[in-house]
């Protein structure tokens, strides 16, 4: 699974412990994306015992976005990318026990990604938003 040369150590580290999960997510990307980021979900969980992982693939200026649900049994999930500015959103929700999205981005630059997961929309335990997924410039 290719990584972006700007990855940052983190995000090599985690695909390298799990390479089937971030292979997999690219794959549901299409051909020709890198990884750019893995992110364990809640934040400051330590990655063997994440609840999600926000997978984030560009490829030619163009974003993808997966919410991995590392939980084992289906669970409501929304992940939603932005063009910079938060418009132009593309958003995927529903009860999933593999990934939500892929949602994509034309332009990824400073794109703002929110992810969540529960046992139910009112019942969170992921509540991530983010407006550095992808770099800016």
């Amino acid at each position: 699974m290719p990584l972006s040369a700007r990855a940052d150590a983190e995000t090599v580290a985690l695909a390298q412990a799990d390479p089937a999960a971030a292979a997999a997510a690219a794959n549901v990307c299409g051909t020709g994306y890198t990884l750019k980021k893995g992110i364990p979900l809640p934040v400051g969980t330590d990655p063997a015992e994440r609840l999600a992982t926000l997978f984030s693939y560009e490829s030619g200026g163009k974003g993808c976005v997966i919410l991995d649900n590392n939980v084992g049994k289906a669970q409501y999930m929304y992940v939603q990318v932005c063009k910079v500015g938060g418009t132009a959103c593309d958003p995927d929700s529903g009860s999933f026990s593999e990934y939500a999205g892929p949602v994509r981005v034309s332009s990824f630059a400073c794109a703002p990604v929110t992810a969540k997961m529960g046992s139910s929309s009112s019942s969170l335990y992921i509540n991530y938003k983010s407006d550095y997924v992808f770099p800016c410039g």
